[in-house]
């Protein structure tokens, strides 16, 4: 079938996007789902910081791929099933996750502690865990952006790249749940540990960040503060409820205001992560998420480590496992708890992405969602 759908050729052009124009709206051929697949139609797809790691080259991928890895949608047709049959009728709105599960490999065992072996091998090569591709522009294969490719009208995924969500959780909410929710609410209670009376410091507050805020601030008698260098964000993380919000420089000179137990990394630069070392008290957890560069390299005091008995936990997609997890968040959102419709800072379409990608590059946006047209 024929789609639209947002496509990189190049990585690494150069700023603003808006003139470089990385990413190329086209048309693209769409092969039926074949088994243990399904095709969705892509209702949001959110502009997340992964989606620039690969534009900027900060995220190595192979080109051309179709990007976008954070959406939500409604299944049209499915292929041969071994299983989840039930799971996914015509109809059924699911979340995109950009890791999936083939619950086989020793990863896959480690609930959530490890990524899943097959799943991380399919997303470096751009395919579908169920084995290549089935997008072509013209007669040139494209790649699958983490098993999702979710920056078009119709996304082909492995069952295993999807989770179901119940008819009133909305589109703009579930798309959120499968990356900024996973990746910074997986990493408070997955990952962080953190206990009553405790306090979390998250320093970065794009959409993964200030999910984390969200989610520590759904916890019974915890503390919470907020770090970023955008005034906006700061008023932001206040006005949903944290303790404290200031910038690197004003924390740094408030260390009893500001350091926490548990402390999040979320913004993927080696200032952030050393700004949250700095801000975990004797006895922490610093909790990283972000994505720097490959080359990048922080500075870090072995003694501090060991006299004050901190530790340093890199978190991947929040340590989460979806199918487990979605529906803990789903829960606390129907409760009121989790308001994930304030990480919606913007709502575009897909001729916007380039413009979109600069606001996101500037630390201006939390998460911007694009609205299929189709939808």
């Amino acid at each position: 079938m024929k789609i639209t759908g947002a496509v990189l050729s190049q990585r690494d052009l150069p700023r603003p996007y808006a003139e470089s124009a990385p990413l190329e709206v086209s048309s693209l051929d769409l092969a039926d789902p074949g088994p243990e697949e399904l095709l969705v139609r892509i209702e949001v797809a959110g502009l997340c910081h992964s989606d620039l790691s690969v534009v900027n080259g900060d995220r190595p991928r192979p080109v051309p791929m179709l990007l976008g890895h954070e959406a939500a949608g409604v299944v049209v047709a499915t292929g041969a099933l071994s299983a989840d049959q039930d799971l996914f009728p015509v109809g059924q709105r699911v979340v995109l996750t950009f890791l999936p599960r083939c619950g086989e490999c020793e990863a896959c065992a480690t609930d959530g502690i490890r990524p899943c072996t097959r799943g991380s091998a399919t997303n470096g090569t751009g395919e579908l865990l169920s084995g290549g591709t089935r997008l072509l522009r013209g007669e040139e294969p494209v790649l699958h952006h983490l098993g999702a490719s979710a920056f078009a009208t119709y996304a082909v995924v492995d069952r295993r790249s999807v989770v179901p969500v119940p008819a009133d959780v909305p589109a703009e909410v579930a798309a959120l749940l499968g990356c900024a929710v996973l990746t910074g609410g997986g990493a408070v209670l997955n990952t962080g540990g953190v206990r009553p009376g405790g306090r979390v410091t998250v320093v970065g507050l794009g959409g993964v960040g200030m999910a984390a805020v969200l989610t520590a601030l759904a916890l019974d008698d915890v503390e919470v503060c907020a770090v970023d260098m955008q005034a906006d964000k700061i008023a932001t993380a206040l006005r949903l409820g944290a303790a404290r919000a200031a910038t690197p420089a004003e924390a740094a000179e408030d260390p009893a205001g500001f350091k926490g137990d548990l402390v999040i990394e979320a913004a993927g630069s080696v200032r952030a992560f050393e700004t949250a070392i700095a801000l975990t008290a004797p006895g922490g957890r610093t909790v990283t998420v972000g994505l720097p560069h490959p080359d990048a390299r922080a500075a870090v005091s072995p003694l501090a480590l060991v006299a004050e008995g901190r530790t340093i936990v890199g978190s991947y997609l929040g340590n989460a496992v979806p199918r487990r997890d979605i529906p803990r968040f789903v829960e606390l959102w129907r409760a009121g708890q989790l308001p994930v419709e304030e990480l919606v800072s913007d709502r575009i379409t897909l001729a916007d992405l380039n413009t979109a990608l600069d606001r996101l590059d500037a630390g201006a946006a939390l998460r911007q969602l694009i609205v299929m047209e189709d939808s």
